[in-house]
């Protein structure tokens, strides 16, 4: 148990209803005890029991009308003594709470600090302590639903259910290995295989859930491309449903990138509305052509809007060369015109790519289009709800599923025992650093400062 007292304030800074001054470590209701009035005070008062007080200053002025409740460890969030002051908003008042605090021993909060000790402490798992940062993160309801059920241990439960097969499998692998005149029978080879490959099935499920959770955590990113005054702009605010972009009946109006966030079905969609893509006619827009071929590189997808009441020009055809090999869906914009581009012509320039025909001013097919975007990044027009995986988490899954895939094929062939074993091991290694089981301190540094001072 670490003795240190740490302390920060973890409600967002500036103005609002209530701050929330948060201290852990052993005496953390002794240090908050001596700055605070209220009844017999802080440290007789039991456990979780809100104490309605004033926190008061070096020369016993009052600082703010507070409530301070302590802790008892290990049922706390960190698992130790904690203690909060729940003082007002503001920036002064909160900061002045803090800082008598500091005085009185306590140390600043590193970042993910408080949630960091609730995982040393064995409060929570690795996989749950980066759904906190998941929940906080949420930038739609399906992210939000699928961060709380990683907080509950639904992710951590299915890999641990998962390790602990695969202990249980190399444990009786190596007692056939070190007993070899003990030879399993050819049945009992069999079930052993099959066990693997049921395994590996679990395994590429939860891989597959940990896709669509990567998409729930950081949203699909989606680049709005296309010629000059196709209406790109238009479609980027009729997803929006607000005038966030500049219309305007001039080609090359939009001449830098602007992003959003909208959520569809759950699933958060980053939009990027670009440039259009011509021969530049000046800097500025040579500028924002060169950063929106760059938004479309980065993106999950991108939508290649055309002007469906115009013929195909040249530059459309340029356009849709340069999006052969990309993830792309096709947007026949303006239907609520007379239609001089037909569906089938546009996918001709684009082969295996889906088309929908959209109006950005009557709405007409643009729920259709957010289907397809989910669906052809995901490979479903809904995305799971049970995983909320960091890029890390499923790098992991990846590569216990491909060492599990190899030591099945090395158990089927009868040869390599040793590396086959060996294979699953690590296997069982990269389930084990998702838990936090086998987590050295670099890892935990990398982890936790993504988290703010205060959580």
């Amino acid at each position: 148990m670490r003795k240190d007292i740490i302390a920060a304030i973890s409600t967002a800074w500036g103005e609002s209803g209530i701050a929330i001054v948060r201290l852990s470590g052993s005496g953390s209701r002794d240090l908050v005890d001596p700055i605070f009035r209220g009844g017999e005070g802080l440290g007789p008062s039991p456990p979780r029991l809100m104490k309605h007080g004033f926190i008061l200053d070096a020369d016993g002025e009052p600082v703010d009308e507070v409530l301070a409740v302590w802790f008892k460890g290990p049922y706390s969030y960190t698992g130790e003594e904690a203690a909060e002051i729940h003082c007002h908003g503001g920036t002064v008042a909160a900061r002045k709470c803090l800082e008598l605090c500091l005085r009185g021993g306590a140390r600043m909060a590193r970042p993910g600090e408080f949630t960091r000790r609730a995982f040393l402490n064995g409060r929570i798992d690795l996989a749950e302590a980066e759904s906190v940062l998941g929940v906080i993160r949420a930038r739609s309801d399906g992210a939000l639903k699928a961060a709380a059920k990683c907080l509950q241990g639904r992710l951590s439960d299915r890999l641990r259910s998962i390790l602990e097969e695969l202990t249980d499998l190399s444990a009786a692998a190596e007692a056939s290995m070190d007993h070899p005149d003990e030879n399993i029978p050819e049945v009992s080879t069999q079930i052993y295989l099959q066990r693997l490959s049921e395994v590996a099935r679990r395994m590429r499920d939860l891989l597959s859930a940990a896709r669509s959770g990567r998409f729930l955590r950081e949203g699909i990113g989606v680049a709005i491309s296309g010629r000059p005054n196709v209406g790109k702009s238009s479609l980027m605010n009729a997803f929006l449903e607000e005038s966030r972009s500049i219309v305007t009946s001039m080609p090359g109006t939009t001449r830098d990138v602007i992003e959003e966030v909208i959520s569809h079905k759950g699933v958060p969609l980053r939009l990027t509305d670009t440039a259009g893509i011509r021969d530049p006619r000046d800097l500025a827009e040579e500028e924002g052509v060169r950063r929106s071929l760059e938004a479309m590189k980065e993106a999950d997808i991108r939508i290649w809007v055309i002007d469906g009441s115009e013929p195909i020009t040249a530059d459309d055809r340029r356009i849709a060369a340069s999006l052969q090999d990309s993830c792309c869906v096709i947007a026949v914009n303006k239907s609520d015109l007379p239609l001089s581009v037909d569906p089938g012509e546009a996918k001709e320039l684009l082969p295996g790519r889906e088309v929908r025909v959209v109006s950005a001013v009557t709405g007409q097919g643009l729920d259709e289009l957010k289907d397809l975007i989910v669906l052809s990044v995901s490979g479903s027009t809904t995305v799971d709800e049970d995983v909320n995986s960091t890029e890390r988490q499923l790098e992991e899954i990846r590569e216990a599923l491909a060492l599990l895939e190899e030591a099945e094929g090395a158990f089927a062939s009868g040869v390599g025992l040793d590396a086959a074993l060996d294979l699953l091991a690590g296997s069982r290694g990269c389930l084990s650093r998702i838990l936090g089981l086998s987590a050295d301190e670099d890892l935990l540094d990398r982890i936790f400062s993504n988290f703010c001072i205060g959580k």
